[in-house]
């Protein structure tokens, strides 16, 4: 693949839009397919008016897609036009095939869907990249051999694989050279390499052009920019982000960032320079963050932006979209997530990426961190300064947006956590999610923590065990929860003493806290572990066990709960939890 210059699927793309807006018939082939739009058709050839949506198309078009997609290099079906090159036409919306296509193909393969009018007649140019893993259609796996699909079996694709996919797109070659370079990219990329903290990468900024990027690996021993180089230095012409700032929801925009004919490199400077001016700051004097803090931490901030121009799918035309709305930032990118990679392993999942080169370009420019380190930090980040944890989701299209909500740093949970005994909970990401997990949730054992920290339930349990050690002012943070019936996993809560401790705090600095009510905790408790007692209870939220059973009747009454024997007294008397 090629974003500068045709690449072999968009030279045949090209020629047969040609062929067909002069009258000339088409050649399928291995990397180009026709197709008329399933449905259309009548049994005496009379063609249907058509329609935006057509699932019966999308029925015939996913395993065609899934062919296309194992193919070597991938390659593109024109939607509305006979195999005899008869124009059919169709207006099926864009978005909604590629999305339906995403879906059908269990989110393997995303399409690149454009409209192009020839002779008046509306067609669809469907791109589809080569995959990365095997897609299957109906148990089976499909490639193209000249102009039709054959089955294959996994050893063959897996072979194919290792000789054909061990080179990441944007490490290709493009079509430039050192020449192409615009001096502006130049000067961004020295930008960057000044003011690292790294002394190896100050000593690249004062190279010539030419042997900087020789160092930064942009370049093949002739001179030929990779893709990703490209891509950085040069520009694919069309916006590559596109930034929006409102003051609140719904306001007005007041700044705008979307430029045209610049290079990545550039488009990344201009964004971080406008969001940085409308991210204000706060001073605060504590330990963990002492100093100008920004209203979302700025290197949690530039860290989402880039990933969304590392990470994505850059067949799709489209650009990364930053919105900037009061203190939330929502980054939305083309492309879904890398298989394998999902909202539930995306902090610990082996490093993975459609675009290697890119990816190791950028953080050797000091532009993001090395792969692997920039989710974690932006999750401490967040979490450090009194903040939720960015929501990283994948939406219909697909794209992977994340969000990060800051507004005003909570000082009394910076306070609070600095006065720890172990100076290592504002670094370790596993003690801050532990911590803020076992407040805003109200208890925590290994199996509700597991997929919190999205690690297993041994790593979740020597989590627990670590920040059980923690004390306040010498007293625990943590207790053990009592009346856990034997051979269940032990459950703790957060101690009287620390949860006064951080109320005590934020009453200080005017800053409310929603606590989780004891009938929320006694509700998820209990879904979680399948029973609860007064006695769990009442170490659960800080009470005596006799001032809490009216909370267990409440949710006995809207059938949350019902009693474990029809006599309600007596020792080991308890509630279980009623499955909806």
């Amino acid at each position: 693949m090629t974003i500068f210059g045709l690449s072999p699927v968009q030279v045949a793309v090209q020629g047969a839009l040609e062929a067909l807006n002069n009258g000339y018939p088409v050649v399928e082939r291995q990397i180009l397919d026709l197709k008329e739009e399933s449905g259309r058709r009548t049994s005496v050839g009379q063609i249907l008016p058509a329609e935006p949506k057509n699932e019966g198309a999308v029925d015939k078009l996913a395993p065609e897609v899934a062919c296309m997609a194992n193919t070597p290099g991938g390659g593109a079906l024109l939607l509305g036009v006979a195999d005899n090159s008869e124009l059919i036409g169709t207006q099926l919306d864009p978005e909604w095939l590629r999305a339906r296509l995403y879906d059908k193909l269990e989110r393997r393969v995303t399409v690149d869907v454009r409209p192009v009018e020839i002779r008046g007649t509306r067609i669809l140019v469907i791109i589809i990249p080569e995959a990365i893993e095997p897609v299957r259609y109906n148990s089976r796996l499909n490639w193209r051999v000249s102009d039709r699909c054959v089955e294959i079996d996994a050893s063959s694709w897996h072979d194919r694989r290792h000789r054909y996919l061990q080179v990441d797109w944007s490490s290709q070659g493009s079509t430039y050279s050192v020449d192409a370079v615009r001096a502006g990219a130049v000067e961004v990329a020295r930008d960057f390499l000044r003011d690292s903290a790294d002394s190896s990468a100050r000593e690249l900024v004062d190279l010539p052009t030419t042997d900087l990027l020789r160092r930064l690996n942009a370049v093949d021993g002739s001179g030929v920019l990779t893709n990703a180089a490209a891509l950085t230095f040069v520009g694919r012409g069309e916006p590559g982000l596109d930034y929006l700032r409102r003051e609140y929801a719904g306001g007005d925009s007041i700044a705008r960032v979307r430029r045209e004919n610049r290079s990545l490199l550039e488009e990344l400077q201009e964004v971080f320079t406008t969001s940085r001016a409308y991210n204000p700051t706060t001073h605060l004097d504590e330990g963990l963050a002492h100093g100008q803090v920004r209203q979302i931490p700025e290197r949690a901030l530039r860290e989402a932006i880039v990933n969304g121009v590392a990470h994505r799918e850059w067949t799709i035309s489209a650009p990364t979209v930053v919105e900037h709305i009061g203190g939330l930032l929502r980054v939305t990118s083309p492309g879904g997530f890398v298989s394998g990679v999902s909202p539930e392993n995306i902090i610990n999942h082996p490093s993975a990426s459609r675009n290697t080169a890119l990816v190791d370009l950028l953080a050797s420019l000091r532009v993001a961190e090395r792969e692997g380190i920039g989710i974690d930090r932006m999750f401490g980040d967040m979490l450090r300064l009194g903040y939720g944890a960015p929501d990283i989701s994948q939406i219909d299209g697909p794209s992977v947006v994340t969000l990060l909500i800051g507004n005003h740093p909570n000082a009394a949970w910076i306070e609070w956590l600095n006065r720890l005994s172990d100076p290592r909970v504002g670094s370790d990401l596993r003690f801050l999610m532990t911590l803020h997990f076992a407040v805003t949730h109200g208890w925590l054992d290994a199996r509700v923590l597991a997929p919190y920290l999205q690690v297993t339930e041994p790593e979740a349990s020597d989590a627990i065990a670590t920040v059980a050690d923690l004390t306040t002012d010498g007293h625990p943070v943590l207790i053990d929860v009592r009346g856990t019936p034997p051979g269940t996993p032990h459950a703790k809560a957060l101690s009287e003493h620390a949860r006064t401790a951080l109320t005590a705090l934020e009453v200080n600095r005017s800053i409310r806290r929603s606590w989780p009510t004891r009938e929320d905790v006694a509700q998820s408790y209990a879904a979680a572990r399948g029973r609860i007692s007064t006695t769990e209870l009442g170490d659960l939220v800080g009470a005596h066990a006799t001032n809490v059973g009216s909370v267990l009747s409440a949710l006995e009454d809207q059938g949350v709960l019902k009693p474990s024997r029809e006599q309600r007294r007596g020792a080991g008397f308890h509630y279980l939890y009623v499955q909806s």
